[in-house]
């Protein structure tokens, strides 16, 4: 039986009421976030968490993992799954994925819920790719050359992340080798790119992470640089958010953005993504992946340790403060 323990804490401002002419007062809530122990059951045989890189929320409200093939790599392991799909109590519902990646990297569901992924490394033919699947595991496209690593508008080196814009283009962070951003139309062919090593705006140092806002900008976890820079889908450099070194990216429709930041801050960051004001933080977490349900619970894939966990959101009673 999954155990809840005590974790971070946040405050949102639920509604503003005027009580007077000259007086205003808010009401707000507490929001704590649980972690709940032992929430997500391991597969028959598999006796510890590996290296779990992305966690995503399907349109059945099934939370998908994509994992290190439960160690940290892939190699040698081909009758272990990436995938894996867990229900809203936790029970492990499907499993697959084996023998398809070398080092299982970037993961994002778009609006039909197709799935894609990135593989940042090769080996034997595989690897070194963007793939494309159908919810049920049929692959439906593939970006780069199996195996084959490149700077080319065919090829990646150590592709990071991938994020699918509202008009189907697809843009991917070939992040551990290139310190670029690749823009591909929905059916895969080059349309641009951006970005080189450096600090300067629209220069980066491994961008490892993607993510829209309602707005469709485009979020990057530039982290080796330590900040968020923020452009339009042409590349044009719009905002940058310092001081944080994003593994991940989620933003819900409302645009509140959580960064999961398992190197400088060591937990998860939660903003407002139009101004960057932070709203609250989970500790006790080193996270690489991060994922929001329906009901506000968040989900984290951590690659150190390895553990993919649950934290529980629980609303306090309404209080009323003055607002000045």
């Amino acid at each position: 039986m999954p155990n809840p323990g005590k974790i971070g804490l946040v405050v949102f401002v639920v509604s503003t009421v005027a009580v007077s002419t000259s007086c205003r007062e808010e009401q707000i809530r507490e929001v704590s976030y649980n972690l709940v122990e032992g929430w997500a059951e391991l597969p028959e045989g598999i006796e510890a968490w590996g290296q779990t890189i992305g966690v995503e929320i399907d349109t059945g409200g099934n939370l998908l993992v994509f994992q290190r093939c439960f160690a940290s790599n892939c190699i040698g392991r081909d009758e272990v799954p990436a995938f894996l799909k867990y229900n809203s109590d936790g029970q492990l519902v499907d499993s697959w994925g084996e023998g398809m990646f070398v080092w299982p990297h970037g993961f994002f569901l778009d609006a039909d819920g197709n799935i894609w992924t990135t593989d940042a490394r090769g080996r034997e033919g595989k690897g070194q790719q963007v793939l494309k699947f159908s919810p049920d595991g049929k692959v439906l496209m593939g970006l780069g050359t199996a195996g084959v690593a490149g700077d080319g508008p065919n090829t990646f080196s150590g592709p990071t992340d991938i994020a699918v814009a509202p008009n189907g283009d697809i843009f991917v962070a070939d992040g551990h080798g290139n310190n670029r951003i690749v823009k591909y139309s929905s059916d895969g062919e080059f349309l641009m790119q951006w970005g080189q090593e450096g600090t300067g705006p629209g220069e980066f140092n491994e961008p490892h992470c993607l993510a829209f806002d309602s707005k469709g900008r485009l979020f990057v976890g530039d982290r080796v640089n330590e900040r968020i820079q923020v452009f339009d889908q042409d590349g044009d450099y719009l905002a940058e958010w310092p001081n944080i070194m994003a593994s991940g990216i989620h933003i819900t429709e409302d645009d509140v953005v959580y960064v999961a930041d398992y190197q400088l801050r060591e937990g998860i960051v939660i903003a407002n993504a139009s101004n960057f004001s932070e709203v609250g933080f989970i500790p006790e977490t080193l996270p690489e992946g991060v994922t929001v349900d329906m009901e506000g619970n968040v989900y984290v894939g951590e690659v150190i340790p390895r553990n993919l966990k649950k934290f529980a959101k629980t609303l306090g009673p309404p209080r009323t403060v003055p607002q000045e």
